[in-house]
């Protein structure tokens, strides 16, 4: 076990995260504790603190559309072992997150007893899944080539995408980096080519693959319009 482990608790909502902290305090010796609320404060934390020892993650972090947080994580900070703590429980979510890099998956319906061990079992370099589960691969084809097309996309075209896909215009959201709308556009250049896509509808479309609940797959939109896939 390291001592003094830097873990990055990155969730929304601020009691879960008094309750991650109060354990993780009860449990390891003098650990650095960061917290992030959503996916912009994620950004600057693990940058800040790149040999973090874990990251729990939320699925529903305000900024990133589901899976896509992960993905970015595991990209960009291979080193960093993330371990998902969802309110989502279902078999399918969790193999889904298994299949992203996810190093564990904890439902926050968990007791502190079950958290700890999951915890400990992270930190010491194993996978930890709930009980009666195993590490089977349920993603789709489409789903795993986009989420290798976002492990592509740079941090910074990665938040422009996710910003996309919350359908934020190019004026918007070079407000919020504090760039250009010239840089926004290039940005949106190399991440239509990295993705495969030709307009932001097919990029949000494309995004929302890894939403936890997909509503259609890129190829079902391209059949439905196809005058926005030439």
């Amino acid at each position: 076990m390291v001592a003094n482990p830097c873990i990055i608790i990155a969730d929304d909502h601020p009691l879960f995260r008094t309750a991650l902290s109060n354990t993780l305090q009860s449990e390891l010796s003098q650990p650095q504790l960061i917290e992030a609320e959503d996916f912009s404060s994620l950004q600057q934390s693990v940058e800040a603190n790149p040999n973090a020892h874990l990251i729990l993650l939320d699925l529903h972090m305000p900024g990133a559309e589901g899976f896509s947080a992960l993905v970015f994580l595991t990209a960009h900070y291979p080193q960093i072992p993330v371990m998902i703590v969802s309110a989502h429980e279902e078999a399918d979510i969790i193999h889904r997150a298994m299949d992203h890099g996810a190093s564990g998956f904890l439902p926050k319906s968990a007791s502190v007893d079950t958290m700890s061990n999951a915890l400990l079992t992270v930190l010491n370099g194993n996978i930890w899944l709930p009980e009666g589960l195993t590490d089977q691969s349920v993603a789709g084809e489409e789903e795993l080539n986009i989420a290798e097309a976002l492990s592509n996309l740079t941090p910074q075209q990665f938040r422009v995408a996710s910003m996309v896909s919350q359908g934020l215009l190019n004026k918007q959201i070079a407000y919020e980096l504090s760039v250009t709308e010239a840089t926004i556009k290039a940005h949106m250049t190399e991440i239509f080519k990295k993705l495969g896509v030709h307009s932001r509808t097919q990029a949000a479309v494309a995004m929302g693959q890894l939403a936890v609940h997909p509503t259609q797959t890129l190829d079902e939109f391209r059949k439905k319009t196809p005058q926005l896939s030439s």
